[in-house]
């Protein structure tokens, strides 16, 4: 198969820091290539995945001033990206909203992966395209759509480049956008709670540099508090392989959330609040610990040191590895030409 993998314009693929999507095409990518696929991906130009790559904006542009599927930006990009990827791919895989428009054009099939949380507006804008095979990203996301083409396939990533570290440091970590809805005031309180060191790595976008300011810098002391800053790869690793446990206190009903699957992939425990999809990721007592409240989160943080390294890696390898994730959405493509193709036969 010749698959068109379209990501949105505003940061390479894979990201040299904040991207979830763009990981997520990175790494379907590089699968796909390995099963023998051909792959073409759409991104900006300091895209560096080794696969086809081609672009119409030579750079990225992060942040950006409004949410990806309201910008004209990336529905240009789109746009092209269809246009270049139709004569040639068997399937186009997209993972932003605007390129669905496109669809109703072409006989091509077309994928779509939801990365966005549920919001009533784009449920309603994707009941225009029944003939889109739709993914969510948990079983949470996919019980809100109704829609006649959806599946769900989990997200996995390559656990080769996550370390295992057995030996622990007595710290709790955070990693993620410092947001309110991430929770990161509650990951203070939690770990001050408990009486344990944080440390603290994300992006402040400057929608939140206030909610910044007032909730989460006055704490920072480099004691009980320390930010590091945006964390790459190698950074990810020391600072989740370290932690006795990584802090996921989300206020609001989370898709997914790789960097769940990262600590994990180190060794490490999550104790996380329950929205959205953490209780399909985080099995409670095996991979940490879903907590209901800040007062449970701190109570279970002196807990963290029952999880054993290896036995938290395995169950990422298990259950989150690129592999697993690849060889499912290689199947559901075929099964979608196959039966398009014997749709086109009767007719």
């Amino acid at each position: 198969m010749r698959i068109a993998l379209i990501a949105p314009p505003f940061i390479p693929v894979p990201p040299t820091n904040y991207g979830g999507t763009e990981l997520f095409i990175g790494e379907l990518a590089l699968g796909l290539k390995a099963l023998g696929h051909e792959v073409v991906v759409y991104s900006n130009g300091e895209s560096t995945v080794p696969v086809e790559r081609r672009w119409i904006y030579p750079a990225s542009e992060w942040p950006i001033k409004g949410e990806v599927y309201d910008s004209l930006k990336d529905i240009n990009h789109t746009a092209w990206a269809i246009r270049d990827a139709a004569p040639d791919c068997d399937l186009i895989h997209l993972n932003n909203a605007p390129g669905l428009v496109h669809s109703r054009f072409l006989s091509t099939a077309f994928v779509y992966t939801i990365h966005h949380p549920h919001d009533d507006g784009l449920s309603s804008f994707y009941q225009y395209y029944p003939d889109v095979n739709f993914v969510t990203i948990s079983h949470f996301q996919r019980h809100l759509e109704n829609l006649p083409r959806i599946h769900t396939v989990h997200h996995g990533l390559n656990l080769g480049k996550y370390q295992l570290t057995e030996t622990k440091q007595p710290y709790v970590a955070f990693i993620g956008r410092i947001a309110p809805v991430k929770g990161t005031h509650l990951a203070i309180a939690a770990a001050k709670k408990a009486g344990v060191p944080l440390k603290i790595a994300g992006e402040v976008q400057p929608m939140f540099r206030d909610y910044f300011n007032r909730e989460i810098e006055p704490h920072i002391d480099d004691k009980e508090v320390t930010y590091i800053g945006e964390a790459g790869l190698a950074a990810k690793n020391d600072l989740l392989g370290n932690a006795l446990a990584m802090l996921f206190p989300i206020e609001w009903d989370e898709p997914f959330g790789l960097v769940m699957i990262e600590a994990m992939a180190c060794g490490t425990p999550v104790l996380a609040m329950p929205g959205g999809s953490v209780p399909e990721i985080v099995k409670d007592g095996v991979s940490g610990f879903v907590c209901r409240s800040v007062d449970e989160m701190a109570a279970r943080i002196p807990e963290a040191g029952r999880f054993q390294p290896r036995e938290v890696r395995a169950y990422a390898e298990r259950m989150f590895s690129l592999d697993h994730m690849v060889r499912q959405y290689a199947d559901l493509y075929q099964d979608i030409l196959g039966q398009q193709g014997k749709q086109r036969a009767i007719a």
